[in-house]
């Protein structure tokens, strides 16, 4: 049964775009079929990190929202290393760049109706084993309505105060949403953290499963998000932790 996954932080910088690309790389190498959303208005990404050019997207989830094509029209097949034996694909559905189209969705909004339709007709054209959402950071209504569809919402958060603060009502809201599953994780964890320590703070914290306690990682960051960091670092302490959330979303 396919199954749609939302990728949230409350705070800009949260890594969400990265760990996301990075979770349907794991996926796609396990022979899964995902679909990649990418909502963030505000900073898209996600085709930077799939190493696809601007000038390759020739139409984008606006066109899709502003009935200009259907959504299958805007998925653009991602060319992975996989693993020998294995037939898995990703499907990206990239947003526009243009600071004209940006400008406007950002002044007028768009239909959520629309989006949240398209998204399960594609799951079903494609034949989707998950398809991964990249919303806007916070909780604004499209974020809330994008969000009452998903079977998963991972929530990524900092060792911050005001991560922890916001991240809190992130999960109160998800929770009215009756959002089936909810899955924590901290990213960018100093070394001197002990991990265990705030793994136990953030169960307690929020009653919710928590995924992953990710390190800060040099490598990690000195990649730029040019690129997808499991492929390059396979046993990363990172790779390996995101193994296990990749395995723990197909359960």
């Amino acid at each position: 049964m396919s199954q749609i996954i939302s990728i949230n932080s409350f705070r800009r910088g949260a890594g969400c775009s990265n760990i996301l690309a990075n979770l349907a790389a794991l996926l796609v190498a396990e022979g899964h079929r995902v679909g990649v959303v990418d909502t963030n208005i505000q900073s898209p990404g996600l085709h930077i990190l799939f190493g696809l050019d601007e000038d390759e997207i020739t139409a984008t989830l606006y066109d899709y929202l502003w009935d200009r094509c259907t959504i299958e029209q805007i998925a653009h097949k991602i060319s992975l290393p996989l693993p020998q034996n294995r037939t898995g694909e990703v499907y990206l559905i990239p947003t526009s760049t243009k600071i004209e189209e940006v400008t406007y969705v950002l002044s007028k909004g768009f239909d959520v109706k629309r989006l949240n339709s398209g998204l399960e007709q594609l799951v079903e054209a494609l034949e989707l084993d998950l398809l991964l959402i990249d919303t806007q950071p916070g909780l604004n209504e499209e974020t809330l309505l994008s969000l009452a569809i998903s079977d998963v919402l991972v929530i990524l958060l900092r060792t911050q105060q005001q991560d922890y603060q916001g991240t809190a009502l992130t999960v109160h809201m998800a929770r009215e949403l009756n959002v089936s599953r909810l899955m924590l994780i901290a990213n960018e964890v100093p070394a001197i953290y002990d991990f265990d320590a705030v793994r136990s703070e953030m169960a307690q914290s929020y009653g919710c499963e928590i995924g992953a306690i990710l390190p800060h990682s040099d490598r990690l960051m000195a990649m730029g998000g040019s690129g997808i960091f499991v492929t390059h670092y396979p046993d990363h302490v990172i790779t390996t932790q995101l193994k296990q959330v990749a395995a723990s979303l197909m359960t």
